[in-house]
């Protein structure tokens, strides 16, 4: 049984369901987080693509790698940020390689071609794997220092307990001076946040209800989507943003070669995405107890989000 038809059962056949939004991410889901990413009111992207046109000599600067050295990137996607610290490193004649690391290899397939053409000098090792076993291997073939590249806030799609858990397992595939440039969302206005992820056209419940869609096409599953909407939330506390897809109506799906179907009551929800944002002091312990140092934080200039570059102790 494939890993995501058996999470998508262990999920689904929970008391509180849920489905991990690592499976947003097939061809269909990269194409809408592209326009997720140019929504107005999506001001991650840009906010992280200003810290990068902005600090980019800095943030080479506090690296401070005298050798050559491996930028690893966990979960590439189509590098268009990335691209800019890219171009950066080259120009101050830096000796390293770029080896993007993503589950998806359509969309590293993709980033490798565009490289080609863009920045015909720059060595790429494409990595279609998941991130520790990407880093695994690494240990194994090289000891050159590394910049480990975790941007996108995608850190905060873990729960802050699961994020240190995260951070410590990175820490332990790493060598003592290694850094790690981590972008991170911050807590703000709740109505701005809420709007992010819960946009007026829609384009973010296409996004999250294409993870049924998927589950239709690759597991012979017959949700109708029309009976499902999608609601998000936000706890100013915890900082924690939840999305969730609410079921209209009682009814029973089935996923083909599973020999029971999945039974629904009208409002359950099935839980699909969390999206922590952070305080500066939060950042500082989750650090602290990872077994990571703050080496230097970087800006946008309306102090939205942070790339935090940390070491290795």
């Amino acid at each position: 049984m494939t890993s995501f038809k058996q999470d998508v059962i262990t999920g689904l056949a929970a008391d509180a369901k849920y489905l991990s939004s690592r499976y947003f991410y097939d061809e269909i889901g990269d194409q809408i987080f592209q326009e997720i990413m140019a929504m107005p009111d999506y001001y991650l992207t840009r906010a992280e693509e200003e810290i990068f046109q902005l600090r980019k000599e800095d943030i080479f600067r506090a690296l401070n790698f005298k050798t050559p050295f491996k930028l690893v990137e966990l979960g590439a996607g189509d590098g268009l940020k990335t691209k800019i610290l890219l171009r950066s490193f080259i120009e101050e004649k830096a000796d390293f390689q770029y080896l993007p690391i993503d589950i998806s290899s359509h969309v590293l397939d993709e980033l490798a071609e565009s490289l080609i053409t863009e920045l015909p000098q720059l060595e790429v090792i494409p990595m279609a794997m998941e991130y520790f076993e990407a880093l695994e291997h690494l240990q194994n073939i090289s000891n050159d220092p590394k910049l480990v590249l975790f941007l996108g806030s995608n850190i905060g799609n873990f729960p802050q307990g699961k994020a240190a858990g995260f951070l410590s397992s990175l820490a332990a595939k790493l060598q003592k001076g290694d850094k790690l440039l981590l972008g991170v969302d911050l807590k703000k206005e709740p109505a701005k946040i809420l709007q992010a992820y819960s946009d007026q056209t829609g384009i973010t419940a296409r996004f999250n209800l294409n993870i049924l869609a998927r589950i239709n096409r690759e597991l012979g599953a017959d949700f109708d989507l029309q009976n499902f909407e999608h609601y998000a939330s936000y706890n100013p506390q915890s900082g924690e943003c939840r999305s969730y897809l609410i079921c209209r109506k009682a009814q029973e799906v089935h996923l083909e070669g599973v020999a029971q179907s999945i039974h629904f009551e009208e409002y359950e929800s099935i839980h699909t995405e969390i999206s922590k944002k952070y305080s500066p002091a939060e950042l500082h312990r989750l650090a602290a107890e990872t077994g990571f140092k703050v080496i230097e934080k970087f800006y946008d200039s309306k102090k939205q989000f942070s790339d935090v570059l940390l070491e290795k102790r």
